[in-house]
């Protein structure tokens, strides 16, 4: 398996799950759009858990540098993490207009987000870690868990 067949579906669930949590926010069923969104967050954080523990260091291995595409990552990672904080606050507080609006700028900043990881990074991943290597880091996030 490769790297991007690995974690791109991790993409679409996430979008998948972060659609459903803000369509209910939209209805004002509070109660499953906590719990929609709870699981979005929590895949969203073990998402970026493999990609900065595992695949990063992986990457960074091969090239030698963890200035570059990883750097980058890391940083819109901490963007996305600083959303789900205040989106979180939004859902207690019941407040759907800065629920609404703060997904719209999260929908941007991770569609942005993920089509540099599917289309560059993952892709360079592939090209530079050795393919037992990359079988390995794998087996490895898949075990991961938050």
């Amino acid at each position: 398996m490769i790297v991007s067949q690995y974690m791109t579906p991790e993409h679409r669930a996430c979008d998948t799950i972060f659609a459903k949590a803000e369509n209910l926010v939209a209805g004002g069923d509070w109660e499953q759009a906590e719990e929609a969104y709870v699981n979005f967050a929590n895949d969203v954080l073990l998402h970026f858990k493999k990609e900065e523990e595992t695949l990063f260091p992986a990457f960074e291995k091969q090239t030698g540098s963890e200035q570059g595409p990883t750097q980058v990552m890391r940083f819109e990672h901490e963007q996305v993490k600083g959303l789900i904080g205040k989106m979180a606050e939004a859902i207690e507080g019941k407040d759907k207009d800065a629920y609404l609006s703060l997904a719209e700028s999260m929908m941007i900043l991770l569609q942005q987000h993920n089509m540099k990881e599917e289309q560059m990074l993952y892709a360079m991943c592939d090209r530079v870690i050795p393919r037992t290597d990359r079988e390995a880091l794998i087996e490895t996030m898949e075990q991961e868990a938050l």
